[in-house]
């Protein structure tokens, strides 16, 4: 579909559009098709017989709101983000932090590395000198063995299995263990499937080669091979706030219990999105800590640095994430969003998650150095409580508007004041 250049004109005010005229605004401009606007206007999937085909003992979908975040400008061009989140201001944050970058900076992303890793591990062997020449040896037949037996579509697609390592974990109570690291290009696809197959296929080539015994096959999330990167340049702000920022970074830096929180910010922005294309976000989760691990002390996967009168922010993780394959082909709603990014492939849908999950970091960290944390969510949490308490739709402006002033008076709201607030309004309105 081809965008209109005057997408962001069209898309204002956005957030105060009836639901109809959301759908017929992203119609307009070029992000979804008529029969997306019907299919989501339906209800979406129904049909339990897809969910049969995903997982066993299916009774129904469990669905969650999708939504939209506008105001991206990634690599200098614009795109709407989808979302599939239940969390309150995940989405409003996202819109309001990216117009701010928008308007005072760029966004940037790339991607070093391509390949994933596969897991082949041998947890007793006698001489690990000996074994790791012989692996070496035949390195290059088992790369050729298991490209032409098992990855034989990869490479017709540019990718396949393209090295062999070979490492040494020292046991507790002495001897070793081999881990032999099958590296693999996946292009667009995931590849958890191609790659397991792959490390189970060269399972008999390497105990016949060796005459030692392998013990488990498996990929692993955590993909040092393949990293993501994306870049905040604010070129001018407030120095203040600039360096409030840089201290909130750096105690995220230094502290595991800090960076814990800040990282799970940082996949506010990015598991919606992977859920919403049908991608693996346990998996991408476990590889991002297990990436911000990886010195010894859980760290920040992100980093904020006053440069001048701007501010620099930048992400560092693995995101392996797939356009083809599995769910992502099979999900009509996830055909759909991949439809609204308009991505080209696996590495640009990895970029844009980066991008988003830097963007949500950054509204965080201005949100928490300014006014704090509860004035901004909770004041969007209201609309929750309000629904938590039973009001009906003719009686949720009113507790809305009380609970804004009680926020606003007391810095904090609770569900025991949203029933207070909605049974002094009934008995009110209830005849003598």
């Amino acid at each position: 579909m081809a965008l209109k250049s005057n997408f962001e004109q069209i898309l204002s005010g956005f957030s105060k559009l009836s639901y109809l005229e959301r759908l017929s605004k992203l119609e307009e401009a070029g992000f979804i098709r008529h029969e997306d606007s019907l299919f989501l206007a339906g209800g979406g999937l129904k049909d339990f017989r897809l969910g049969e085909k995903f997982i066993e003992n299916v009774i129904g979908y469990f669905q969650l709101p999708l939504g939209v975040a506008t105001q991206f400008r990634i690599d200098q061009k614009d795109f709407v983000i989808p979302m599939a989140v239940e969390e309150t201001s995940i989405v409003a944050a996202a819109c309001k932090t990216a117009k701010w970058v928008r308007e005072c900076g760029r966004i940037t992303t790339s991607v070093s590395g391509a390949q994933i890793i596969g897991q082949i591990q041998l947890a007793k062997v006698a001489n690990f000198e000996k074994f790791k020449a012989l692996i070496l040896e035949k390195k290059s037949e088992f790369i050729s063995l298991a490209n032409r037996d098992v990855a034989a579509s990869m490479v017709r697609r540019g990718g396949g299995v393209t090295d062999i390592l070979v490492r040494e974990l020292i046991r507790p109570e002495g001897g070793c263990m081999a881990v032999i690291h099958v590296l693999m290009d996946p292009k667009d696809a995931m590849g958890a499937n191609i790659v397991n197959q792959v490390c189970e296929y060269l399972k008999f080539p390497i105990e016949q080669a060796t005459q030692e015994k392998v013990t488990m096959c498996i990929l692993s999330n955590l993909v040092d091979t393949k990293i993501t990167h994306a870049q905040i340049v604010l070129e001018k702000i407030d120095q203040d706030l600039a360096h409030k920022i840089e201290e909130a970074s750096l105690f995220s830096e230094l502290d595991p219990y800090r960076a814990a929180t800040n990282n799970k910010g940082v996949m506010n922005g990015i598991d919606p999105i992977l859920i919403a294309t049908g991608n693996d976000w346990r998996a991408v989760e476990a590889g991002v800590h297990a990436y911000a691990a990886r010195s010894g002390q859980y760290r920040s996967v992100t980093r904020w640095k006053k440069t001048g009168q701007g501010l620099v922010g930048s992400f560092e993780a693995p995101i392996v994430v797939g356009t083809v394959g599995g769910v992502t082909n099979l999900h009509p709603t996830a055909q759909l969003a991949l439809r609204i990014l308009g991505v080209s492939g696996a590495n640009h849908l990895s970029r844009i998650c980066a991008a988003v999950g830097l963007v949500q970091n950054l509204g965080a960290l201005k949100a928490l150095t300014t006014v704090g944390i509860i004035e901004g969510h909770m004041k969007l949490h209201i609309k929750n409580l309000t629904l938590g308490a039973g009001a009906e739709e003719p009686e949720i402006p009113y507790v809305v508007k009380r609970l804004e002033e009680i926020l606003g008076l007391n810095k904090r709201i609770s569900m025991s004041q949203a029933v207070e607030v909605l049974q002094e309004l009934r008995s009110q309105n209830s005849p003598p």
